[in-house]
């Protein structure tokens, strides 16, 4: 037997080791479920915290205290939120009944979908796995977990931490490339929870239509932001600049490009600048709080970019540089970006922001509107009318006003995007739900009404139908 033969027996024999113990997974109470998840917080916020900083810094290059940040907090407070709320998300969820059904009561169950499957990416490994798997726990589900390959030390502390919480017919992970997701996308599974591109977002999604498996799709795409003539200019870099160029701008929200009031544009572009230079210094290669682009092919990617737009007419404001060996690019500020220009057609995934310079608002809106729709969109501005406007007149996966990227910390929140952008949504309830089968149950407990308009359909019978209809 080869290698990818015993590799692809093993995935069966898992999964099929999940399938037969689904239900005895699913009926366990909520205090069995809270329980497993404070564990998992207590393994991620003490016993792992050290190594998952370790991993981070190999694999990212990203600070501990960014990882702190990024990559513990997003999943310990999400556990603190499901372990608040489980009892009351599995509390049978009673409905009106119509009066043409007078006699019975009707309710909601969440039920488990059953073996799930989550894929998660290297930009934000711990926490794009362990935040859907909260989610999944707190539903009740069976899980295999796949996490990226491009992050080897932060998989294989995450195997180690699943490997110590819990028996492989619960949850267990699979380390591995593409050849692994492909192997486990064969699979019956009932639910797939996918963190990535769209591009991989079309495959995951057709794989699942050949079982008719549910899934959640979190893509990426391009965040627009929008910084008006009123904008605190000041609160407005600050905050861009630390939303994209945390992590080495791999953060499938943060802004990729920005639309500003022409009265503002240099004011922001000084502002940019200054704001990361006291951000990571005037050499920020040397800065112990900028990351790093997670591999080469990631970084020849991002400078293709940029020496595409600069040979099309961009001009540079601030950046642009790079050491491939070291997978740094300076933080990198580019205006006059043609929009036919490989930045402004992909999503940039790193840390290159556009500027655009607008007249009036109608040219931001009209430009966002006219492609896909975005996981994120931001706007800076103090006019409540402006602010209605743009929101009214745009969809997004998610919105922040004055700030970005924050909605994704707050669990009371759903978070996910919206057709090219993603399918479904998670975090807090949200995610809960997306885990789980809303059962709809009708319980009769007087004679049925109903009963009087069943055959054979006499004159009285279907007076009774006729009066139903035009009443109830």
């Amino acid at each position: 037997m080869s290698a990818a033969a015993r590799q692809s027996s093993e995935f069966e024999r898992v999964f099929r080791l999940q399938k037969a113990n689904q239900y005895a997974i699913g009926n366990t109470g909520w205090r069995t479920r809270r329980e497993k998840i404070r564990r998992l917080r207590h393994a991620i916020e003490v016993d792992f915290r050290d190594a998952i900083r370790e991993a981070c810094l190999k694999d990212l290059g990203k600070a501990p205290a960014e990882t702190d940040l990024t990559e513990v907090f997003p999943v310990t407070s999400e556990a603190k939120h499901a372990s608040r709320h489980i009892r009351k998300w599995l509390r049978p969820e009673r409905v009106a009944t119509p009066l043409s059904l007078f006699g019975s009561t009707s309710r909601i169950k969440y039920e488990p979908k059953g073996v799930c499957l989550i894929i998660s990416p290297w930009n934000f490994p711990f926490n794009l796995t362990f935040g859907p798997l909260i989610s999944a726990i707190a539903a009740g589900n069976c899980v295999i977990l796949k996490p990226s390959e491009m992050t080897p030390n932060c998989a294989s502390v995450m195997r180690d931490i699943v490997g110590e919480l819990f028996d492989e017919n619960e949850a267990a992970i699979f380390e591995g490339g593409v050849e692994v997701s492909t192997a486990l996308l064969e699979l019956p599974f009932n639910h797939i929870f996918f963190t990535g591109a769209p591009s991989v977002g079309k495959i995951v999604m057709t794989a699942a239509a050949k079982n008719l498996a549910s899934v959640t799709l979190e893509l990426g795409g391009k965040s627009p932001t929008i910084v008006d003539e009123t904008a605190n200019i000041k609160l407005a870099a600050r905050m861009i600049a630390w939303g994209k160029f945390g992590n080495n701008g791999q953060i499938c929200i943060a802004p990729d490009y920005v639309f500003v009031h022409e009265s503002k544009h240099d004011e922001l572009a000084e502002a940019l600048s200054r704001q990361l230079v006291e951000f990571y210094g005037a050499e920020p290669e040397t800065s112990e709080s900028y990351a790093r682009i997670v591999n080469q092919r990631h970084f020849d990617r991002i400078i293709g970019y940029i020496e595409d737009a600069v040979k099309k007419g961009a001009k540079l404001i601030a950046g642009g540089k790079g050491d491939r060996e070291k997978h740094f690019i300076e933080p990198t500020l580019i205006e006059d970006v043609p929009v036919d220009s490989e930045l402004m057609t992909n999503e940039i995934f790193g840390p290159v922001l556009p500027l655009f310079p607008y007249r009036n608002l109608n040219e931001p809106i009209e430009f966002i509107e006219s492609r896909e729709k975005p996981l994120a969109l931001y706007i800076y501005s103090k006019n409540g009318r402006n602010i209605d406007r743009i929101v009214d007149n745009t969809r997004a996966g998610g919105t922040c006003i004055n700030n970005n990227d924050v909605h994704f910390f707050n669990s009371n929140l759903p978070f996910g995007g919206v057709n090219n952008s993603g399918i479904g949504k998670g975090h807090g309830h949200f995610g809960f739900k997306e885990f789980s089968n809303a059962r709809g149950v009708l319980k009769q407990v007087l004679p049925s009404a109903l009963q009087l308009m069943m055959p054979p359909y006499n004159d009285f019978k279907r007076k009774l139908v006729e009066l139903t209809v035009k009443w109830f």
